[in-house]
């Protein structure tokens, strides 16, 4: 244990490096070592060499005893017989007697200090059990037993051990991936389904084939029934929201006629003004419903994205600035519906001006075209999750059906839209089309026969 001399200042920690913080997340593992087969896989693997180097320690170690014992009993009777002969003056096998050579020295050691003992070493190049016995004058007595085949069986024992574990090892992994394959196969399939909820795909389901009342099961029947839920809630809402809409279009109508007829001033033109508010509230959720039932047809062609925005601005009426940022390698076509463009590109102006602050720009750069404002940002829950219909943070202004009609309008129409908040202020909705198909140059003119 370190002790600290009395005065001198601990030195603080030194922080841990970056290289050093990445080995310790084990950057370095690949991807796949994270799934939950090669996991079990892993585990199995090391549970099963485990108890085969258990038991194969025991009965290695056991029969190794046993073989010791008999070999030294074989050593010691043989050395007895020695002795006998070595005191009656009978006659002694070459290479037993008097001090033999090739005797192990710490045996020797051993019978000259008067004990007698055993001890396993070479004789003639040969593994050999050696027994050894103090004699008169000082003299050791000494007597070897063959352990070729003790060694052998021992090895033979090991060879065995080892080839039995491996195909022990190979078979419980065999049954384990299996069985934990079955397991994974059934979780993809449920994570599959979650996503393809998750992307719009209501009537996804995961119908386990699988019967049993384990976890996964649990799970999936978990799964089905909250997509069940929230299908049977979606469908609600959506038909109450084109119940609504048609059922104000009629009364809405009659009532944009009796204001026509209402005399010049100042109550008329309020009038007029809330009827006109009501009758785009219906139309935006008429679409809303339309976009929902996904029963609107696109019509695509190509177009030039820069000229669709200036004509937008154009029609929006408002302060709005255009940057067409072109490149002869980066051309702004694009393959679209331009009336489905228009009303995005509409919704996102006019949002920009009612709930932020001018500057408003629109900058158009190859297939992409992003909308840019000055005023506070978007609010946290809209770049989180994406505009909802009739949530409107921070402002009493609108019903929270623009963003959210261009959203759908954009899903419709195959492109990716997206809100930021620039770090040096503002609000940004980015807009990126795919663009238009490359023309065959071989291809036959319009036309012309081919």
């Amino acid at each position: 244990m370190r002790r600290r001399l009395p005065g001198r200042p601990r030195l603080p920690r030194r922080p841990r490096s970056g290289l050093r913080r990445r080995l310790l997340r084990r950057p370095w593992l690949p991807a796949w070592t994270a799934s939950l087969t090669w996991k079990a896989a892993a585990f199995i693997i090391l549970m099963c060499c485990g108890l085969a180097a258990l038991l194969g320690g025991l009965v290695h170690g056991a029969m190794a005893e046993q073989t010791t014992s008999v070999a030294r009993e074989k050593a010691l009777a043989r050395l007895d017989r020695v002795v006998t002969m070595y005191e009656t003056g009978g006659r002694i096998w070459r290479g037993e007697g008097i001090d033999p050579p090739g005797l192990p020295a710490e045996l020797r050691a051993l019978a000259a200090s008067g004990r007698r003992g055993t001890v396993l070493g070479e004789h003639r190049g040969r593994p050999a059990m050696w027994a050894a016995a103090p004699a008169a004058d000082g003299a050791v007595l000494g007597a070897a037993v063959d352990f070729s085949a003790g060694r052998r069986t021992i090895s033979e024992l090991d060879s065995a051990i080892f080839g039995s574990s491996v195909l022990a090892i190979g078979g419980t992994l065999l049954i384990g991936a299996v069985g934990v394959t079955r397991i994974t196969r059934r979780l993809h399939q449920t994570a599959q389904v979650a996503r393809r909820i998750s992307a719009g795909d209501l009537d996804a389901r995961v119908a386990d084939p699988v019967r049993g009342n384990d976890e996964v099961a649990a799970v999936s029947k978990a799964l089905d029934g909250m997509a069940a839920a929230l299908q049977r809630k979606l469908e609600a809402e959506q038909r109450f929201t084109a119940d609504v809409a048609h059922e104000l279009r009629t009364p809405l109508t009659g009532l944009n006629a009796a204001a026509e007829l209402l005399p010049p001033g100042r109550p008329a033109e309020l009038v007029r003004d809330r009827v006109r508010a009501m009758r785009a509230l219906t139309e935006d959720l008429l679409e809303i419903s339309r976009l929902d039932n996904r029963s609107e047809q696109v019509e695509l062609a190509v177009h030039d994205l820069a000229e669709l925005a200036a004509r937008t601005i154009r029609a929006s009426g408002t302060d709005t600035g255009l940057t067409v940022v072109a490149s002869p390698y980066d051309p702004s076509l694009v393959e679209t519906d331009r009336r489905r463009l228009e009303r995005v590109l509409g919704n996102l102006i006019a949002n920009a001006h009612k709930h932020g602050a001018p500057p408003v720009v629109v900058t158009v750069e190859g297939t992409t075209v992003t909308v840019t404002d000055a005023g506070p940002g978007y609010p946290a829950y809209l770049l989180t999750a994406g505009p909802q219909r009739f949530r409107t943070e921070g402002t009493n202004k609108g019903h929270g059906l623009g963003l959210t009609i261009a959203a759908g309008q954009a899903e419709a129409l195959n492109a990716t839209l997206t809100f930021t908040n620039p770090p040096e202020g503002g609000a940004t909705a980015t807009l990126t089309l795919p663009p238009a198909p490359e023309e065959d140059p071989q291809a036959t003119p319009p036309g012309r026969d081919a």
